[in-house]
């Protein structure tokens, strides 16, 4: 028998920004608009009764979108180790959030050391209260070599309780041991105490007196069914399938010992998905949520089902939950996560990031959101942004809108109509120096009215752009596990030199296949460093590290370059 074995692992839950402009296609009678964007590293949201969208970043920076903008004051920021797919990772609603204005969160705290927890948050209109955070409930330190399978979602269930759901965090001999949190859905009363009537509560003691279910790999998001009370586990696989597990009380739903579904009568003690499918069709399931809204928008045909998101492939998905008929919902998404319903009936979904080229992904996510056109004129919900680029480059200027379609756009430049600019991003394709200071915005127009965007400044500053370059690891250098990968670089400005240590930016990604996880996060004010390549993690051979290096001058311009590190590779013949 031979094995080809890959000499370092990370994950298949993937934490990475990469995507590209949405160009979603749903079905008709449907729009997806883009509500907010910038957003580094989204993990999670939830929707507040009154249409008040709370999204949390990986970075432990909570923000809150209002009438379908985003708010520039965050809405609270806790320190957090977001090393990997550690961080702030889940957010939650209180059901009474109207009254108690209560926000629940789990993310990896820092102090002592790091440990994943879950607290209460006490909102004060858009912003959190000063000093109002109360811990609820810590889980034990995290090993350092844990970064990945961290799971993170938290849901209200309808008896009122809070479920956790904790991946194993890359030890696979946890989720099926009772003397341990990991690879479980915990289940706690809102002030973190223990609920005595939880399954094994008798047969454990401390934490794990919390255990629900167990036997997950990295349960990265759930829902629940608000006029069901059905709970469905979205548990992200390995190397072959993805689930959908259904909730039950004391499940053991057999991670490792069997993947995806398997014949009752070889595992009689474990439960069997309610759905799967391989890694022909995806890589990760990342989203789930039933469409059972108050007002339901999207027809009667919707209602009870359950939407769910691969990341890799870049669909949404519905699944009936009683026949188990799958059917398609939207194409093209780009890294789907984290889908939710408002009471008002529209589909919220994250995407983690903008590319800027391929591999160059720049870590701003967004939140969009799938509606039925409503008979009104149209709203600018991005407005488009200004811009510094050099001389004999192109540059990109965009605007997302909506409103009753169909929705017109025409471009200005310095308040004149540019000819043919007529959708909802203008290019201009190469910039010289007489452009600088021009103003770019847009007309939005439909059948019942117009609005013009703010303008957006276009900077091209005197002088060629800077140049980045990585002088250490050089091309095709290799690793294995363990390995200290040290990192340096050189900037130079062809006006200015080279460029001091402040003008540095380093990111380092853990790629896997077409996707990516963050390693070392955007880190400034270094020209050198290093890491060490973890022992464990992702089994596929083809995995790889890139790091990118950016560089900036003193007048804004840019220039970023990559080098990718390969893993040394053996075959083993047993």
């Amino acid at each position: 028998m031979r094995i080809r074995r890959v000499f370092y692992f990370g994950t298949l839950l993937l934490l990475q920004a990469v995507s590209a402009s949405l160009n979603a296609t749903v079905p008709a009678g449907l729009a997806q608009n883009q509500i907010a964007n910038g957003l580094s590293v989204p993990s999670a949201l939830d929707i507040a009764s009154d249409g008040r969208v709370f999204v949390s970043q990986q970075n432990g920076v909570i923000r809150v979108i209002k009438n379908d903008a985003l708010l520039d004051a965050p809405f609270a920021i806790l320190t957090v180790d977001s090393t990997g797919e550690r961080g702030l990772l889940g957010i939650a609603l209180d059901p009474n959030f109207a009254t108690n204005q209560f926000v629940y969160v789990y993310y990896t705290a820092t102090s002592p050391t790091s440990h994943n927890r879950l607290s209460r948050l006490v909102a004060n209109g858009d912003q959190m209260q000063p000093g109002s955070e109360v811990v609820l409930f810590d889980f034990p330190d995290i090993l350092p070599n844990e970064i990945w399978r961290m799971g993170g979602s938290i849901r209200f269930g309808p008896d009122g309780k809070l479920y956790l759901s904790v991946g194993d965090h890359q030890d696979s001999t946890k989720p099926q041991s009772l003397d341990n949190p990991l690879g479980k859905i915990l289940r706690v009363n809102s002030d973190g105490t223990i609920p005595s009537d939880n399954p094994f509560y008798y047969q454990t003691t401390g934490t794990n007196r919390a255990i629900w279910a167990y036997g997950l790999r990295n349960p990265f998001t759930t829902a629940f069914d608000p006029s069901t009370g059905r709970f469905f586990i979205n548990d992200v696989g390995e190397s072959a399938w993805e689930e959908i597990d259904e909730g039950i009380a004391g499940s053991n739903y057999g991670w490792p010992t069997t993947e995806g579904d398997f014949n009752k009568s070889s595992y009689p003690n474990f439960v069997r998905p309610f759905f799967t499918y391989s890694h022909s069709e995806g890589c990760a399931i990342t989203g789930g949520t039933f469409y059972s809204p108050a007002s339901n928008q999207f027809g009667p045909s919707y209602f009870g089902q359950y939407f769910f998101a691969d990341y890799c492939s870049g669909w949404i998905r519905i699944i009936d939950p009683t026949t188990a008929v799958v059917s398609d919902f939207a194409t093209n998404l780009p890294f789907p996560i984290n889908l939710r319903v408002s009471a008002q009936g529209a589909l919220y979904f994250l995407t983690r990031g903008i590319a800027t080229g391929a591999g160059d992904p720049t870590g701003l996510g967004s939140v969009w959101k799938i509606q039925r056109p409503q008979n009104q004129p149209p709203v600018i919900n991005i407005q488009p942004a200004s811009q510094i680029v050099a001389a004999g480059s192109s540059v990109t200027f965009t605007v997302s809108a909506s409103g009753l379609a169909p929705i017109q756009y025409q471009w200005q430049r310095d308040g004149t109509n540019i000819t043919g600019a007529n959708s909802a991003g203008y290019v201009l394709p190469v910039v010289s120096q007489a452009d600088n200071g021009a103003r770019f915005s847009v007309i939005v127009s439909n059948n019942l009215g117009s609005l013009t965007s703010n303008e957006a400044t276009l900077t091209v500053p005197p002088g060629g752009a800077p140049t980045a370059a990585i002088t250490s690891p050089v091309n095709g250098t290799f690793y294995t596990a363990g390995d200290t990968i040290f990192f340096s670089g050189k900037g130079t400005d062809p006006d200015e030199g080279d460029l001091p240590v402040t003008a540095y930016t380093w990111k380092v990604d853990f790629q896997h296949d077409l996707h990516a996880h963050p390693f070392i996060p955007f880190t400034s004010g270094i020209d050198h460093g290093s890491f060490v390549i973890p022992t464990t993690g992702e089994t596929s051979d083809n995995v790889w590290y890139r790091i990118y290096l950016t560089v900036t001058d003193s007048t804004g311009l840019t220039n970023t370059t990559q080098r990718d590190i390969i893993p040394r590779k053996a075959t083993i013949t047993l």
